[in-house]
């Protein structure tokens, strides 16, 4: 699928903020064999006096800006075209727990993509007792770890519930697992903490998802704002692949891949500081138009 991507974000401020900088993750990626961008351009109104471009530890594309002059509003636009690869159906490779366990102990390498930086809490992931226990409750003995990821997956779908107005962007996947709604990112949060939890390592993924569905096919939840899911490490033969609990689908060529972490904190779509007074408001407009197939 061939995609045209629209990203539009506005800050109002109630006062002047005498100086701001910004850190951005909007960029997609370029990934072998699954993703192209085949053109991307971060633009801002008023322009910054500040900007660098740089790639971080996990191969994220990062925008670094700076104000120096007040603002009272700042406008983020993205536009980009992306190629986005279907992958082939997916053969179960992956081993048992036990047998996962044995790969990672044989693993030595600590590079951006190691499982190794998954396998721990993280910033905005915790292990909890519930979450734990109720993916334990999940897991089979002798399951692959790529029917564990299916079968977790799909109870967190089928247990929560998606509600916009549940949590904020600061909401631990405990209180989520616990109320039972959340958006994407509590789905991905408590999907990967039950995941670590019993030793399989998974990631959080920052992206796009197509708004307008093929025909017959119902539209996703998340398509109205950038969306997230779940990348897990189902041994070496098999690698990573990529699950989406809200959806309850495999990752495909619906879904394209801006940044990917060990949870929110290391793909946050905007980081920074602003010194302002008052109360400030946020407006975002996502369109992911399919262009061919």
């Amino acid at each position: 699928m061939l995609y045209d991507i629209r990203l539009a974000t506005t800050y109002t401020y109630a006062a002047p903020s005498m100086q701001a900088r910004n850190v951005l993750r909007v960029l997609p990626l370029n990934r072998t064999g699954e993703q192209l961008r085949l053109k991307g351009e971060l633009s801002f109104d008023p322009r910054p006096q500040d900007r660098a471009d740089w790639t971080d530890f996990f191969g994220n594309a990062i925008t670094e800006i700076g104000f120096q002059q007040p603002l009272t509003r700042l406008t983020v636009n993205l536009r980009a075209r992306v190629e986005r690869l279907a992958r082939a159906p997916q053969l179960d490779l992956s081993p048992t727990r036990p047998r996962l366990a044995e790969e990672l102990a044989a693993l030595r390498d600590l590079h951006a993509d190691s499982p190794h930086h998954f396998l721990v809490p993280s910033p905005r992931v915790a292990f909890d007792p519930g979450i734990t226990g109720f993916v334990g409750a999940i897991l089979m003995d002798g399951a692959t770890v790529l029917a564990a990821v299916r079968d977790v997956g799909r109870a967190l779908h089928e247990t929560m519930r998606f509600d916009t107005g549940a949590t904020d962007v600061n909401t631990p996947p405990a209180e989520s697992f616990r109320n039972r709604h959340g958006v994407c990112q509590d789905f991905s949060h408590v999907m990967i903490a039950g995941l670590r939890a019993h030793g399989i390592p998974a990631g959080y993924v920052s992206g796009f998802l197509r708004t307008e569905p093929p025909e017959g096919k119902p539209r996703l939840e998340g398509a109205d704002a950038m969306h997230a899911w779940v990348r897990v490490w189902c041994g070496a033969e098999l690698g990573w692949v990529e699950y989406d609990p809200t959806n309850d689908v495999m990752v495909g060529a619906d879904h394209v891949t801006v940044a990917m972490g060990r949870d929110y904190s290391d793909v946050a779509p905007v980081k920074g500081a602003v010194r302002t007074s008052g109360h400030h408001k946020s407006r975002h407009a996502v369109d992911m138009v399919p262009l061919s197939g």
